[in-house]
């Protein structure tokens, strides 16, 4: 555990004593924050607390407190890959889904996703989070499971609509969940873990459609059985989801009360608090003109138009190639396997290597650029190289994860906070509608133009990457300027810190908060 053990007594010791006060609203602690109790964290009850323990008591079950969190927030989930998998087989042909049509499928639930990401982050911000994320499975199982009913163009669009507004809460929900139970170094690795086992689901998936590919039934076709299959997994999964994640910390059912304390003290060093409802114009207003979020905004852009094209194209890309219908759904579990393994390692590595998130992200774009590369280069002839080249495409999970650390871990106040979130999903779902509509039928099956714009996308993350880490730096050593000597832990965190996060201030206003890179 990272305690800031420097100093002289214990921060969060100083900041219990100096929150409890009688007339803590009228206090000053530092020289920026005034205490609001308006404003004060759901997590200052038990942040209080930790004063009737030890700082050996706390390094002694730290450990087991982490190790208890991890076996409980784990959950996999299932997404739209179903709709890739069903291309290959008849679910173009019944739905009359030919020439750009197919395109507009795999778009519109893009366009739900992006009509409802700023909602719901608002949502997530003022509503319990597990019972908000399990209730968005629920109906997205049952939205998944009614395209069996399908039976035309229109129909089809009005349910991917629908589909992509369910599940635009899910990821956000992951990003604040992590941030609620996790320290700034664990954040990275447990992102990617939640990513890796997309590529689990991605394993799963195309196994049941080559298993699916081959079923016959009287009244179900192979594409109506992947559907319904997979829906009626995530159906039983949410209920899972609901009767064991918890809301916050505070309401851990396989914590103890004393475990609860910690797990509080353990992330009081991300300086952002645990969870305020309270909605905040100025911080609303502060998202928008933040440098940091319009930069991560605009690699979440770059990042949707890579996974729009990927994620819905990669079976075209193969069959392609020379590969049957079946075959090219499985030839995608290996795509599983590169999200399964590598990705958790870019997370180990960002959690490891003090401030190299920037820099992991601009190098993990490294190896899917050179796939594409050698999609555009190689010949048709050499058909193995090209589906290598398509399975590297597949690492773009990498980047959009160390974009959402990055957003949860250098952004404060929680109203900023939620429309941060909003802003990079609402660019990422207007990211993957255009990567779903520049794969152009009549370029099959190379699709010069597509492989031009994502060449074009991972070349603007590398660059916007390491400016935005620059920047970062810089304001790092601007505000060590204007506070002088201050004593830090290796989260980064001072007293002064983690008191405004548990007082939800911006990262702007708390000065003392500090960028990890």
């Amino acid at each position: 555990m990272t305690s800031i053990k420097p100093m002289e007594q214990s921060p969060i010791e100083s900041s219990s004593d100096r929150i409890t006060k009688p007339n803590a609203s009228n206090s000053i602690i530092g020289e920026t924050l005034k205490l609001d109790d308006n404003t004060h964290d759901l997590g200052v009850a038990l942040f209080q607390e930790v004063q009737q323990y030890t700082p050996e008591e706390i390094e002694a079950e730290s450990a087991e407190v982490r190790r208890l969190i991890d076996w409980h927030i784990m959950p996999i989930f299932l997404d739209k890959l179903s709709l890739n998998y069903a291309s290959a087989y008849s679910f173009t042909d019944d739905l009359g889904l030919t020439g750009d049509r197919y395109n507009w499928t795999a778009a519109i639930f893009n366009f739900g996703y992006l009509f409802w990401a700023l909602p719901a982050n608002l949502l997530i911000q003022r509503l319990p989070i597990a019972k908000l994320t399990g209730s968005m499975i629920f109906i997205w199982s049952i939205i998944l499971i009614c395209h069996i009913w399908a039976r035309n163009y229109a129909g089809i669009l009005i349910l991917r609509f629908i589909l992509g507004m369910f599940e635009a809460g899910i990821s956000p929900a992951i990003m604040v969940i992590v941030s609620m139970f996790y320290k700034r170094s664990e954040q990275p690795t447990r992102m990617c873990i939640f990513l890796a086992f997309n590529g689990m689901a991605t394993m799963i998936g195309a196994l049941l459609g080559y298993g699916l590919g081959h079923a016959s039934t009287s009244s179900l076709k192979s594409w109506q059985l992947i559907f319904l299959v997979i829906g009626l997994l995530n159906l039983v999964w949410c209920f899972v989801f609901l009767c064991f994640l918890p809301d916050t910390p505070m309401n851990a059912r396989f914590l103890s009360r004393k475990q609860k304390v910690i797990a509080i003290h353990r992330v009081a060093e991300n300086m952002i608090g645990v969870k305020t409802t309270t909605f905040k114009w100025p911080q609303a207003l502060e998202a928008l003109l933040d440098l940091k979020v319009i930069a991560c905004a605009l690699m979440g852009l770059a990042c949707g138009v890579i996974n729009g094209g990927v994620s819905n194209f990669a079976s075209s890309l193969i069959k392609g190639f020379g590969f049957s219908g079946i075959y090219a759904t499985l030839l995608q579990l290996p795509t599983g396997a590169f999200e399964f393994v590598l990705i958790p390692l870019c997370g180990l590595a960002a959690g490891y290597f003090r401030d190299s998130r920037c820099i992991i992200l601009a190098v993990i774009c490294l190896p899917p650029l050179g796939g594409l590369l050698g999609i555009r280069l190689t010949s048709l002839d050499h058909r193995w190289v090209l589906v290598g080249c398509t399975w590297l495409q597949y690492l773009v999970g990498a980047p959009v994860i160390l974009c959402w650390n990055l957003l949860t871990t250098n952004i404060a106040g929680h109203t900023k906070r939620s429309i941060s979130n909003g802003i990079w999903f609402v660019f990422y779902a207007g990211g993957n509608i255009a990567g779903a509509n520049i794969f152009f039928t009549r370029e099959a099956p190379r699709y010069f133009s597509a492989l031009t714009g994502l060449i074009t996308c991972y070349c603007g993350l590398v660059v916007i990457a390491l400016l935005l880490r620059q920047y970062m730096w810089w304001e790092n050593r601007r505000r060590d300027k204007v506070l002088g000597s201050v004593l830090r832990s290796v989260e980064g965190a001072d007293e002064e810190g983690i008191l405004e996060g548990f007082t939800d201030h911006s990262d702007k206003d708390n000065l003392h908060f500090w960028y990890a890179l």
